[in-house]
């Protein structure tokens, strides 16, 4: 779901002791000239304006770029020399201002763009312009002072050499689920798949299996506090169990809530499943405008996305980190603070389950650290705590009724008459799921006499019913 750019394209200057100084015209012609500026020059006294002005690059769409910690960055060039991102519509005075701004929604910890060093021009590195500007009109002056204070940024310079390896992995990613394209989930396999552990990892393998699941780690063990606290509705889990048990094929759908920069507190209020068939491209708009909608309608922003594996353990793949990561940044770059995106995966028949219950994982993914940057990021456990709805609400209830009509005649529906195990329906496994998930028994009865319908319906067996519901 995308972020419509600004109205108003907003200017943001950032980039601290990077920031290039703005000069006037007739500074810029100064520099050329041993008797003017060029006599005291630095590194920041040549700015995109006077590379444009001499000829060295060109305005464009899309010719600038910043690949960081495995993410690409693109940008047009405007013909004042500043630069705009083509994700947001933001401006940026100068490369430093971008990489900065940019580097810092991967990795919040970022002090620094090192802009010259790591934003490129149509695939060459500024820097590299800078040092043919002075060979041109300075070609007495110190080629030290090109990279004066870049030195200590080598970490950009490994990140831009790496580039090669993240897109040839990129290669094994291109199916994995964007929150701007539901219908990519590829369908996983029932063979038995054993997790391992991230510090097993190591750097990105373009032969690796991206289906390899991957073992959470807490933030404890990496030395971090969890930076958001979150707060689930008891209707999202019932509803997103609900469409995680219907079928044996992989399921996808978004979070609605909303985020608290005061409390640091992510609400999520609302679950929308996606009702479209994974491979349905052609539907897969649809859905997502209707989502979109309801989002809007109801006021609540986007702030999650849930999947099911529906037969294997629920952990993250390698596949589901990478996505994982690609959402966090989306809902980071559509604002100028901070806001988390929560993944959630839902292993609803998955026999090493404790008990009958749906195991459900809610995730969160740390950037791998700066030195390796084509590392995979690390994905570690979000503590959740569960709200108690009090009833069961409409808007639940048609969702499931909804879900129910979508796959009643889907060739991978669940025939819950069938067994789960010696002792237990399908049936009597999603009441159980549900009165985990209800949480009272009260509003635990009152959901059961609506599965009943709704189940006995999906199976065909009291078709009587549905006119009555």
């Amino acid at each position: 779901m995308g972020s419509e750019p600004p109205l108003s394209p907003q200017v943001v200057e950032e980039g601290g002791e990077e920031e290039e100084e703005e000069l006037s015209g007739g500074e810029e012609s100064d520099l050329r000239t041993p008797s003017g500026r060029g006599s005291l020059l630095t590194r920041r006294g040549i700015t995109l304006r006077v590379l444009l002005k001499d000829g060295l690059v060109e305005p464009g769409d899309g010719v600038l770029s910043i690949h960081y910690l495995g993410k690409k960055f693109v940008g047009d060039l405007l013909n004042d020399g500043k630069i705009r991102w083509v994700e947001t519509g933001q401006i940026f005075n100068s490369p430093s201002a971008w990489a900065t701004h940019c580097k810092r929604l991967v990795n919040p910890a970022k002090k620094s763009g090192c802009g010259w060093a790591s934003v490129r021009y149509r695939g060459q590195k500024l820097v590299q312009y800078k040092t043919s500007w002075l060979h041109k009109y300075q070609p007495s002056a110190d080629m030290s002072l090109v990279s004066e204070g870049e030195d200590d940024e080598m970490g950009d310079e490994e990140e831009e050499e790496g580039k090669t390896t993240v897109s040839t992995d990129d290669k094994n990613r291109k199916n994995k689920p964007e929150l701007h394209d539901i219908s990519l989930v590829p369908r996983r396999g029932d063979r038995e798949r054993i997790p391992v552990r991230y510090c097993t990892l190591g750097t990105r393998d373009a032969a690796r299996d991206p289906h390899t699941l991957v073992e959470l780690s807490a933030f404890s063990a990496i030395n971090r506090f969890q930076p958001f606290n979150v707060a689930v509705s008891s209707n999202v889990l019932l509803l997103m169990d609900f469409h995680c048990h219907l079928t044996t094929s992989e399921v996808v759908g978004y979070l609605g809530g909303r985020w608290d920069t005061n409390t640091q507190l992510l609400t999520v209020l609302r679950a929308f499943p996606c009702r479209t068939r994974l491979a349905d491209r052609d539907s897969a708009s649809a859905v997502e405008e209707e989502i979109c909608q309801n989002l809007f309608m109801r006021g609540l922003s986007l702030v999650g996305w849930y999947h099911s594996h529906p037969r294997g353990p629920a952990l993250p793949s390698l596949q589901d980190i990478d996505s994982q990561m690609d959402h966090q940044l989306r809902l980071q770059g559509s604002s100028n603070g901070f806001q988390p995106c929560l993944g959630i995966i839902c292993g609803p028949y998955y026999h090493g389950n404790q008990g009958v219950a749906s195991t459900i994982t809610p995730f969160w993914v740390v950037p791998p650290p700066e030195q390796r940057p084509n590392d995979y990021g690390i994905p570690v456990a979000v503590e959740v705590t569960y709200v108690q709805d009090n009833f069961l609400t409409s808007d639940v209830l048609n969702e499931m009724m909804l879900l129910v009509d979508f796959y009643r005649a889907a060739p991978d529906l669940v025939q819950f008459h069938q067994f789960w195990c010696p002792d237990t329906t399908m049936m009597d496994k999603i009441k159980v799921c549900s009165y985990k998930n209800s949480l009272t028994t009260e509003l635990h009865t009152n959901l059961n006499f609506w599965l009943d319908i709704l189940l006995n319906y999906y199976n065909s067996l009291l078709n009587a019913f549905w006119p009555f519901i």
